[in-house]
C-alpha cells in the first residue's frame, strides 16, 4: 500500500525494487520507512473520508449504520461480480428478475 504503483509482483524473488521484501543491502537502501508510513497514513485517511462521504450520501450519520441494502453497482460487471443491484434499479445482473413474470 505504501509504495508506488507497478512495484509489485517481485516479493517472492528476493529482488523487490522498493526494498521491502529483500535481503539485498543495496535494494534495502531504496526503502524509506518514513515516506512509506506517510503514504499508508494518507491512503487510510482518504479511505476514511470517502467512506464517510458514502455514508452521508446514503443518508446515514455514521459509517457503522451502513447496511448491505445501501450498496449499488455502477456497472453491469460490478453488479454481476458483487451480486448487488445496479444503481437506480432493483436488478442484479446474473440473477433472474422475479418481478418480470
Amino acid at each position: 500500500m505504501g509504495v508506488e504503483a507497478g512495484y509489485c509482483y517481485h516479493c517472492h524473488t528476493g529482488r523487490c525494487p522498493v526494498g521491502v521484501a529483500t535481503q539485498d543491502p543495496e535494494l534495502r537502501k531504496r526503502l524509506d520507512p518514513d515516506k512509506a508510513a506517510e503514504r499508508v497514513y494518507n491512503f487510510l485517511h482518504c479511505l476514511t473520508i470517502e467512506c464517510q462521504m458514502f455514508a452521508r450520501a446514503c443518508g446515514k450519520t455514521n459509517v457503522h449504520s451502513l447496511e448491505p441494502e445501501d450498496l449499488a453497482a455502477l456497472t453491469m460487471e460490478a453488479s454481476a461480480l458483487a451480486q448487488v443491484p445496479l444503481a437506480g434499479s432493483q436488478h442484479t445482473v446474473g440473477r433472474p428478475d422475479m418481478n418480470r413474470y
